[in-house]
């Protein structure tokens, strides 16, 4: 198997180094690191790396992770012949020994695998549980409506990370995330106009729309030392707060269908009530809110919000 990996990576000196340094010590055919336009040494090091498998690419603007990811696997395809290709964020991982034994796996049912994704402590990392869309599943769905704590019911639980075989989901994030070359003629490459946020998503239920199976491996463990929100719930910075809306607006669209609009009379006061713990960033929070929903169902997507 030719397995490539691919990282997106901005300003996070110490995340890549240790992501990749870790890459490196797993069989991977290449390691392909896009690099956002970094100034904080990062591509200083990297470029003075001499594995023969370690190809970085340097943006000169910042793309996001969406234009990363796409620009990393086009490469991974076009250059390295890739027969799957692995994604993550700088601050994501594999375990040791991850690699090793995704390569190990029985794949020939699936274009598509997600790896059980922790924190460094240990504890499951709730922002990349994989889900099944409660709209594809009317079990799963009445079980989101009706019982308290009702995103349990679509997004995997601790038991499932317990399981010794795969188990098919329909969406997962893009730390961990496996996709055979089968799986990316069937689904292209992420959109790059998303930025940050829901590409990962709308990427994942794009290939099950298409037909690909998506299994969940929790056998294929990553580390995730993320730190995008605060443990009161902040956005760092504020204005992520906008992508992280707007495009869930675009993945709601993809994942209900025509039940889009009564879904959506529920989450958005949910929205609102975030903004109460924004702190002193309140006001920035309402402000770029409102833009995504206006853009969201509008489905706009050249606003640029980036802040330094």
């Amino acid at each position: 198997m030719n397995l490539v990996a691919v990282v997106v990576t901005f300003n996070r000196f110490a995340q890549i180094r240790t992501t990749v340094t870790r890459l490196l010590e797993e069989p991977c055919n290449s390691v392909i690191v896009v690099d956002n336009g970094s100034v904080d040494g990062t591509r200083d090091w990297l470029l003075s790396q001499n594995d023969p498998r370690l190809r970085v690419v340097l943006s000169e603007t910042n793309v996001g992770g969406a234009g990363g990811f796409a620009r990393g696997m086009q490469l991974a395809v076009s250059e390295c012949d890739a027969d799957w290709v692995v994604v993550m964020d700088d601050d994501g991982r594999p375990e040791p020994g991850a690699l090793a034994a995704f390569k190990d796996m029985d794949l020939t049912e699936w274009q598509g695998a997600a790896a059980a994704v922790y924190y460094p402590d240990g504890q499951i990392c709730d922002m990349n549980r994989p889900t099944v869309n409660p709209f594809w599943h009317l079990g799963t769905f009445f079980k989101t409506l009706f019982t308290i704590g009702g995103r349990d019911a679509f997004h995997l639980v601790p038991e499932d990370y317990n399981r010794d075989i795969p188990k098919q989901i329909d969406i997962t994030s893009f730390v961990g995330f496996f996709v055979s070359r089968q799986g990316i003629e069937m689904a292209g490459f992420p959109d790059p106009r998303l930025f940050i946020y829901g590409d990962d998503g709308l990427y994942t239920i794009g290939l099950r729309q298409e037909g690909g199976k998506i299994g969940f491996f929790p056998t294929v463990r990553f580390e995730h030392d993320c730190s995008t929100f605060t443990s009161a719930g902040e956005f760092t910075p504020i204005w992520k707060a906008y992508y992280y809306h707007r495009n869930l607006l675009f993945l709601y669209k993809a994942a209900a269908g025509w039940l889009f609009w009564p879904a959506l009379l529920l989450v958005l006061p949910k929205w609102g009530l975030k903004g109460l713990r924004q702190g002193e960033n309140k006001r920035a929070y309402f402000r770029y809110l409102s833009w995504a929903v206006s853009d969201g169902l509008r489905g706009k997507m050249d606003r640029n919000v980036i802040e330094p």
